[in-house]
């Protein structure tokens, strides 16, 4: 069943109307028509069931046959801060990140960062182009929200956003004597299952070459936990993925 996400403003209590660009894919590359059955989210976590009732230019009327809360996001609150990579390599970051539960991405400028993104219209061109992925990412996993790509940072003003989670941790390739498993299994013994708010977990990844010195220590001083992803050193754009798998395996809904 075709998937979109509709803003809020636009769900009423019988009737849902689709606007923007969801138009066009809907009538002239889905072809859908009348009477179609179609699902839609409103991005907060409830999935409708609704049927096409009737096409305008710029928007499409939809009938709420059935509504529920949507099943797929996960226990907990994960926010991967990303070394921006070259290239296209921030999207298939991104892209995974989304797969996998996080609920919100921050690409970082950090001392060993190539991309340059010198100007705030740099940085929301980019953004602009992050959030697409996210979305288009989100509707292809069934996500009952749409993950979101901040505005780049610097490293400091991450560090500074990622205060008060409740584990941070950062990989570091130079860290040989404690791995990601040490302090997830010390965690869980500290938050038991079922505990009545979502648990905010942080991992920094970065960029190809990785983290300078100063900055796992400038972390370290924060409270971020320089960790071990094993002994091969793993690809930017798959770091964050792996990471992201493991913990949702120990503490997400990924363990069965």
């Amino acid at each position: 069943m075709a998937r979109f996400f509709v803003e809020r403003e636009n769900i009423h209590s019988d009737h849902i109307i689709i606007k923007g660009g969801d138009v066009n894919h809907i009538k002239n590359v889905l072809r859908l028509k009348k009477d179609d059955i179609i699902e839609v989210c409103d991005g907060a976590g409830t999935d409708y069931t609704v049927k096409i009732r009737q096409f305008e230019p710029d928007s499409i009327y939809t009938e709420i046959m059935d509504s529920k809360k949507n099943g797929t996001e996960p226990p907990l609150n994960f926010t991967l801060f990303q070394g921006i990579p070259k290239g296209d390599k921030m999207e298939t970051v991104i892209q995974k990140a989304v797969e996998l539960g996080a609920v919100r991405i921050v690409p970082v400028i950090t001392s060993r960062t190539v991309v340059r993104l010198d100007s705030p219209k740099d940085k929301e061109k980019k953004a602009t182009r992050w959030r697409k992925i996210s979305l288009e990412a989100a509707k292809q996993c069934n996500r009952g929200i749409i993950p979101y790509v901040e505005f780049p940072m610097t490293f400091e003003e991450a560090l500074e956003y990622s205060t008060g989670s409740d584990l941070s941790l950062i990989s570091y390739e130079e860290e040989t004597g404690v791995g990601i498993k040490m302090y997830l299994t010390e965690f869980k013994t500290n938050h038991l299952p079922g505990e009545n708010k979502k648990l905010n977990i942080s991992v920094f990844i970065g960029p190809e070459g990785g983290f300078e010195k100063e900055e796992i220590s400038k972390a370290s001083a924060m409270g971020i936990k320089p960790v071990s992803l094993g002994p091969r050193i793993l690809r930017t754009e798959t770091a964050g993925a792996a990471v992201l798998a493991i913990i949702m395996y120990e503490l997400g809904d990924m363990g069965g």
